[in-house]
């Protein structure tokens, strides 16, 4: 079922577990999920402040901006 779910995080969240950390996706749009992919670096490329931005099923493109509630 798919639904709306907001992440204003733009990067992720890092885990130092022993030798190698390990980083937690906070945008949603990893496709390695919950890992991080590098997929949040699109947020910072084509996502405006105040605005909600719709993703494609992919989570790879934005198909609609609309103004945040």
């Amino acid at each position: 079922m798919p639904r709306l779910i907001r992440h204003d995080a733009t990067a992720p969240f890092e885990v130092k577990p022993t030798e190698k950390s390990v980083w937690i996706c906070l945008c949603g749009l990893s496709r390695n999920y919950p890992l991080c992919d590098g997929s949040h670096k699109t947020c910072r490329q084509v996502e405006q402040p105040g605005k909600l931005h719709v993703y494609d099923k992919d989570r790879q493109k934005v198909i609609e901006i609309r103004d945040d509630l």
